[in-house]
């Protein structure tokens, strides 16, 4: 069973500030099945942008997938994000700072 995305939001930032991390949640979407993005910012200042994985790579299990898009700068992030409210008002964007993204997150 798939975990609300309130829920999955709420597990990341626990588990991220269980860790000496921060974690903040920087736009909250629909409750129940608003589409997550993570956005990852290093130490060193590096920004790294993780959007849901596509239907075709979803596994039974219902954990959810994320990819890597491709690099950019707060800018550009802040574009993708105008569009993707175009077309789904109802999402998620979670910020979290650590160097190990996939600690926390199901990267495909």
């Amino acid at each position: 069973m798939r975990l609300t995305s309130e829920i999955f939001a709420a597990v990341l930032t626990r588990r991220v500030f269980a860790d000496g991390g921060f974690a903040a949640v920087v736009r909250r979407g629909a409750e129940a099945a608003g589409a997550v993005f993570v956005t990852v910012r290093g130490r060193e200042g590096s920004l790294r942008f993780y959007a849901p994985a596509p239907q075709t790579l979803a596994e039974p299990d219902g954990e959810r997938r994320f990819t890597l898009e491709p690099e950019g700068d707060d800018e550009a992030l802040e574009a993708r994000l105008r569009r993707e409210a175009r077309f789904d008002p109802d999402f998620w964007v979670i910020d979290i700072e650590t160097d190990t993204p996939e600690r926390y997150l199901a990267i495909v």
